[in-house]
């Protein structure tokens, strides 16, 4: 029975990955999420942030409004969230409020994670998929830091000429 819940997770979690990767082409923190009720997928996310300027546009906050107008209902009793890194303060208060039964994330959020503020009643699973989820946002810093690199030695190069 584990080993299938296992493998059940590690699918969703790479449906979540492919949302990830839709984030990092677009230049967005690489974080996708799934809200999954009996077995099907009902709302998905990623993160638009940057794009379009608005700091609500987390991928879960997403995944949790395109849930909620399919069921039309702001309650998601019976959902489980996939989501590839751990939710910040912004996102919990919302996975919390809309009354997700369970929280599966890949990657650890040293720097804004905020699980331990989750309602006790939610069910948390931690580290599906993390080896995957960790390199594809660490590829992305280390390409927005290169990129800045790049860009400011461009700058320099012209304010010499």
């Amino acid at each position: 029975m584990l080993c299938i819940e296992k493998q059940n997770h590690e699918f969703w979690m790479k449906k979540a990955l492919e949302l990830a990767i839709i984030s990092y082409e677009k230049n967005e923190v690489p974080v996708g999420a799934l809200i999954i009720k009996n077995n099907q997928i009902i709302g998905q996310g990623y993160n638009l942030v940057n794009s379009t300027n608005i700091i609500s546009n987390h991928a879960e906050i997403i995944a949790i409004n395109t849930a909620s107008k399919k069921l039309k209902n702001w309650r998601l009793l019976g959902c489980e969230i996939y989501v590839t890194l751990e939710p910040c303060h912004m996102c919990v208060g919302a996975i919390n409020n809309c009354r997700i039964k369970t929280v599966i994330y890949g990657a650890k959020n040293n720097n804004f994670g905020a699980i331990n503020m989750l309602n006790s009643k939610i069910k948390l699973i931690s580290g599906i998929l993390q080896p995957e989820c960790s390199k594809l946002l660490s590829d992305f810093f280390k390409k927005i830091r290169t990129d800045l690199k790049i860009n400011y030695k461009r700058m320099l190069k012209n304010q010499s000429n």
